[in-house]
């Protein structure tokens, strides 16, 4: 067994009619990314009103998460935080979709190789290999 310390601050915001607080949850200056999955949340309207929630702040879409989500659908959103200069990731769904946003976030503070973050903390690969990721928030469907 390794030894470890484990710090987990969360914030957990639930119930219905919540979403009005996005605003005040997410950093004022955050440029946002919304993840999501395969378009029932944009069918729904709730993309729409989380872009609402989320007020003046520059926002974002990556659509096309797929269920047991891919290594190359999360380089895609990798690369798209960087070429946009997001700094704020908000993951719009269930399981698959957090999952691949808690990848992402940590891949686009990394210079190399996404496949490489996934290697982060064992034995061979330091877990320190991989700078501070993006802060993310979820809204869960």
């Amino acid at each position: 067994m390794f030894n470890f310390d484990f710090y987990n601050p969360t914030h957990i915001v639930f119930g219905k009619d919540r979403l009005s607080e996005l605003n005040a949850l997410v950093p004022k200056d955050a440029k946002v990314l919304i993840t999501y999955g395969g378009g029932s949340a944009v069918r729904s309207g709730l993309i729409d009103r989380i872009v609402a929630a989320l007020g003046s702040r520059k926002v974002e879409q990556f659509g096309g998460i797929e269920p047991n989500p891919s290594l190359e659908t999360c380089e895609r959103a990798v690369a798209f935080i960087k070429e946009h200069g997001v700094d704020f990731v908000l993951a719009v769904g269930g399981g698959s979709v957090v999952d691949a946003t808690k990848l992402i976030v940590m891949g686009a503070t990394y210079d190399g190789p996404v496949i490489e973050v996934m290697k982060a903390g064992v034995p061979e690969v330091p877990v320190e290999m991989v700078p501070n990721p993006l802060p993310f928030g979820t809204v869960m469907t």
